[in-house]
């Protein structure tokens, strides 16, 4: 059995249509703003956590994980019960599951890169940085989630944080702030090396140090004098103890400014190395 199909030769586009569409009446649409496409760009990270929703493993089971394994392995030890613990403890188990679930901005922006995802962004009329930025913002709703489970678990072994919602609310903007900023390292990162493993491990290099020679599990005044040096320069250690303070209804104001400081640094120095390996790449 035989079809016959018919050839239908189309004539190209003469350069009076071309002329007429590129002029038709009314206004030219507006060019994309930084802000509309920085938005866009954070939409479509909240979209591949839609269609792959495994992604969000991390902030939802390690929370879990890191308060109730923290909070009942040294509980009884460090504060002679974990209710008391927990009181001390949370703050900073908020800080760093935040903080460690930031090297994945790294890794997907590395994998994006890989696939040359990128390269189909860079040859837009849009702003440039958008994409790095929007990938950013997306991430921030995985942080805000996983600081919303950690308080959660935390109300339900007995923290009760003297501040009230409010100091809550605040230290979770604080927190995010924090972590917006600290992201520009990882995607420096991402843009430096040429594998996810690099990334990954690169990141873990630099987040142990940070995360576990602060004041999260114990008091510095405790370790020796050397470490204690560190512990107290360590901007993991300032942004424990502001929110420490704003959940127990004080304000750290040397603290709160040493993390203003620490977030205009992480930006005003990895933000622009950033956009340059990002602009060498094309």
């Amino acid at each position: 059995m035989t079809t016959n199909t018919e050839r239908v030769d189309y004539a190209p586009p003469t350069p009076k249509v071309i002329a007429d569409v590129l002029h038709a009446p009314g206004p030219r649409p507006s060019r994309a703003g930084s802000v509309s496409t920085s938005l866009t760009f954070g939409h479509r990270a909240l979209l591949k956590i839609k269609h792959v929703p495994e992604q969000l493993f991390d902030v939802t089971m390690f929370p879990i994980m890191f308060i109730l394994m923290f909070t009942y392995l040294f509980g009884g030890a460090l504060a002679g019960s974990p209710r008391e613990y927990v009181q001390f403890l949370l703050p900073g188990i908020l800080v760093q599951t935040v903080v460690m679930i930031t090297m994945y901005t790294g890794l997907t922006i590395n994998k994006d890169i890989e696939k040359g995802v990128f390269d189909r962004f860079r040859s837009l009329p849009i702003w440039r940085p958008s994409p790095l930025v929007g990938a950013l913002l997306g991430d921030v709703v995985r942080y805000t989630l996983a600081s919303i489970i950690v308080m959660l678990v935390g109300m339900a072994i007995g923290f009760r944080p003297s501040g009230g919602l409010v100091g809550v609310v605040l230290s979770i903007v604080l927190l995010l702030a924090f972590s917006f900023s600290l992201s520009w390292i990882w995607t420096m990162l991402a843009l430096l090396l040429r594998t996810e493993q690099a990334v990954m491990g690169v990141s873990m290099f630099i987040l142990f140090p940070l995360t576990f020679a602060s004041n999260i599990f114990v008091d510095p005044a405790t370790m020796p004098g050397w470490l204690q040096a560190f512990v107290n320069v360590n901007p993991i250690s300032h942004i424990v103890t502001a929110i420490r303070g704003l959940m127990g209804g004080s304000l750290e104001f040397a603290d709160l400014a040493a993390v203003g400081i620490w977030c205009a640094v992480f930006i005003a120095i990895f933000g622009p190395l950033s956009m340059r390996l990002y602009n060498r790449k094309s």
